[in-house]
């Protein structure tokens, strides 16, 4: 071509180059697009960790182990979601088929077939499933309440995906054969969120032979990597509940149990193209109205008729970063708080509710804090909007969380302004937390809190800590550690806390090892903690056998541990040590018996009851519990405590049953629980009852009324609280709530101490 551009005049070249780039510009380009397909498919078999994906007409391919790579199809039409697979793509297209058992009988075929699909189209990723019965009367099937346990308790199916496949985060789903549903996020491999909340669609059909699912996850509830051409980590798990049988499409290791859809352990799917980045944003305004009676306010009030309107905002920045903006933000449709009896002369725990701080929590969380009581929690988001039992306003918020890279990050900014009543004034509350990745599925990082009025009113609290999360062997060994330090206007003292504790969690066998140090300075006012000034090394085994030889034992279980905690001078102040023993039975009841000797010195007088104060002393005690838990199969299910022996320099007998659940027919069910102790020492004798129950009836997995009713003996008081929630639309809500508060030491319960009627309505819109 060089001659032509020293030999042609320069009109005729121009002319040429034309004439020669439309011919051979089509050919060019299809050799290019051809070289970059060839290309995207050449990396995509280098990043597939299993077998070669299927050659079609086939959806899954399956290697001599069991490893399998699947295949999601294109659809040229949506699917008519109605639960009943009566499409005829699901003729042309075969299912992905063969689950394994991972218990009771490891690496056998599933005892039932199950047929899985997964499709997609320019905005939904499908995934639609047939899941046979040879005994369908035989189901276990009662709840219908997005994210309840009682979903996981029944017959259902569950299946994660790896959207970055980098076999450390994926996104968990689970559907039972009533509708309900179940969605979670999995973190770094280990930190499992349930209270993530995506949009996305359910239709269940049940038939003669069994029961049929599908579903619909829009592309923009989901993150994943930058890019058209995706590979995603995938596997399903079947639980037939009537039978205690679990099974796998990708076969896992019995001693994994349930946990057998993590990260690491998922199969690669092929196929999936993901759609153009859209604008992907969220508009989700709110309306709220209501009625309020509240004697213990400044002043107080009766009937005050109010009304407030708020705005949430979510905004896709990347495919795997969002930022979340909430204005006026408000909480009147949470459900209220389990009340707790509290013997110890420690902080109590109470988990957070509020949706707006549950989703992407798991970002935030530090030093494996999730999984052990005495773990300082450095991010409690309960501290925000909420401040000596009372609610303080919520002026407005901001959230950035996702990854970059290998890093995770998590930014949180939050105005609250003044409540009287509870002596909070204007407070900025800010959180920063980085992670980075290494290793197969470990990471490092870093958190600093910081709020801009501590809670004396003194000045600003600011928390700073690194960690790191360590995992081997697929995930059975880790290693949680952390160090840390607050800063308190006007506290001098220890003002550090670290952390080292390893476990092992195998089928067979297990430890724990602990050494943990809160310093009598450590205040971290924007996180928790139960108990300072204390230095704590723990030690755990266990051994589990599978007993074979016995049809209706699944496992015994012997262990032992010992709790041994001194403060900063050296002094000890706990020494626990127990040994149980527990069987594990076929039908998923299970029974443990436990003897506890135990050492409690108080350093100071400790009123344990009203009017009842134990003495300094050091006090030796010991005790037996017996513990059964009653399998969901039953119309009576639930967990029964049972324990007496010596308590300081008396005698304590406890009662206590929880998780309780009467089936009375599928969407409504009874929910007891009920705590006593009879408490008889030196000083004086007295009891503790915590009676309470929720009824719930569920009309279709989007509508449903509960009642949680409480009565506590400790405070006399008996709360109420009644919702109706129905979403109307996905992702958008109608809220219909009553509060009520009743001091019983009034005669016939004529003392209100507040009550509320709130009418709460919300609106998606997605762009």
């Amino acid at each position: 071509m060089y001659f032509l551009y020293i030999s042609v005049p320069k009109c005729l070249r121009y002319l040429f180059q034309s004439i020669a780039l439309t011919l051979l510009l089509p050919l060019t380009a299809a050799s290019g697009q051809e070289s970059l397909q060839n290309d995207d498919q050449t990396n995509q078999l280098r990043e597939i960790d299993g077998p070669l994906p299927p050659v079609s007409p086939n959806v899954i391919s399956r290697d001599e182990t069991g490893r399998i790579t699947g295949r999601a199809i294109r659809l040229r039409t949506p699917l008519q979601l109605d639960g009943r697979l009566t499409e005829s793509i699901y003729e042309t297209v075969p299912s992905m088929t063969d689950f394994i058992q991972n218990d009771p009988n490891e690496g056998e075929p599933a005892s039932e077939k199950t047929e899985v699909w997964i499709f997609f189209d320019g905005e939904y990723v499908y995934l639609s499933a047939r899941c046979w019965e040879s005994q369908p009367d035989r189901m276990i099937a009662n709840e219908m309440r997005r994210d309840n346990r009682g979903i996981a308790m029944d017959d259902n199916l569950a299946w994660s995906f790896d959207t970055f496949y980098d076999r450390r985060n994926a996104m968990l789903f689970e559907v039972n054969a009533l509708g309900g549903r179940m969605d979670a996020q999995t973190s770094n491999e280990g930190m499992t969120n349930f209270d993530w909340n995506p949009i996305w669609q359910v239709e269940v059909h049940q038939f003669d032979g069994g029961w049929s699912v599908e579903t619909a996850m829009p592309f923009k509830s989901l993150r994943y990597r930058p890019g058209s051409s995706q590979i995603w980590g995938f596997n399903l798990r079947r639980r037939n509940r009537w039978k205690n049988e679990m099974s796998y499409m990708q076969p896992v290791s019995a001693a994994l149990g349930p946990r057998g859809l993590r990260p690491a352990l998922l199969a690669p799917l092929v196929g999936i193209e993901a759609p153009q980045k859209s604008l992907n944003l969220d508009v989700k305004p709110y309306v709220i109205a209501d009625l309020s009676t509240d004697y213990g306010a400044s002043p107080p009030f009766t009937n005050d008729l109010g009304g407030t309107a708020g705005l949430e905002v979510k905004y896709g920045l990347t495919e795997n970063m969002t930022a979340d903006f909430s204005y006026n933000t408000d909480f009147a449709q949470v459900e209220a708080d389990d009340q707790q009896v509290n013997l110890s002369r420690f902080n109590l725990f109470f988990p957070e509710k509020r949706e707006f701080f549950l989703e992407n929590r798991r970002t935030f969380e530090f030093g494996g804090e999730s999984r052990f009581g005495y773990t300082p929690v450095l991010f409690f988001s309960r501290r925000i909007g909420l401040q000596g039992g009372r609610e303080v306003p919520v002026q407005v918020g901001g959230r950035l969380t996702g990854r970059v890279g290998e890093y995770d990050l998590g930014i949180l900014h939050m105005k609250t302004d003044e409540e009287i009543v509870a002596g909070a004034q204007p407070t900025n509350f800010s959180v920063l937390r980085v992670k980075r990745d290494i290793f197969q599925a470990s990471s490092i990082g870093a958190l600093m809190t910081n709020r801009s009025v501590n809670l004396q009113g003194t000045g600003a609290n600011s928390t700073y800590g690194i960690d790191g999360g360590f995992s081997f062997l697929k995930n059975l060994l880790t290693i949680d550690s952390y160090y840390a330090r607050t800063q308190t206007n006007g506290l001098s003292g220890n003002s550090a806390s670290y952390r080292t504790h390893v476990e092992y969690d195998g089928d067979r066998y297990g430890f724990e090892g602990e050494r943990l140090t809160i310093g009598d300075a450590f205040n971290p006012e924007v996180g928790f903690v139960r108990r300072t000034d204390m230095y704590r090394n723990f030690a755990k085994l266990r051994f589990s056998p599978r007993l074979l030889s016995v049809n209706a034992i699944r496992k015994l279980s012997w262990g032992g541990d010992i709790d041994y905690i001194e403060n900063g001078k050296g002094q000890l102040e706990t020494r626990e040590g127990q040994l149980s023993f527990g069987i594990e039975f076929e039908n998923s009841d299970d029974v443990e018996f436990t003897y506890k000797k135990s050492y409690e010195f108080l350093p100071e007088p400790f009123e344990i009851s009203s009017g009842i104060i134990l003495p300094v002393a050091g006090y030796n005690f010991e005790s037996v519990r017996a513990e059964l838990t009653f399998g969901p199969q039953r119309m009576f299910s639930g967990h029964l405590h049972l324990e007496h022996g010596s308590f300081y320099n008396g005698q304590r007998t406890r009662i206590r049953f929880r998780n309780g659940r009467i089936k009375l027919f599928p969407g409504f069910s009874i929910e007891p629980k009920y705590s006593v102790n009879w408490i008889d020492l030196p000083v004086g004798k007295f009891s503790t009852h915590l009676p309470g129950s929720r009824v719930t009836y569920t009309m279709t997995p989007l509508m449903f009324l509960s009642a949680l009713l409480q009565y506590s003996s400790a405070s006399r008081t008996v709360d109420a609280n009644v919702r109706f929630r129905w979403e109307y639309q996905p992702g958008s809500e109608l809220f219909i709530v009553y509060n009520e508060q009743r001091d019983t030491l009034e005669n016939r319960f004529d003392r209100i101490d507040n009550r509320a009627l709130i009418v709460k309505l919300t609106r998606l819109f997605r762009f």
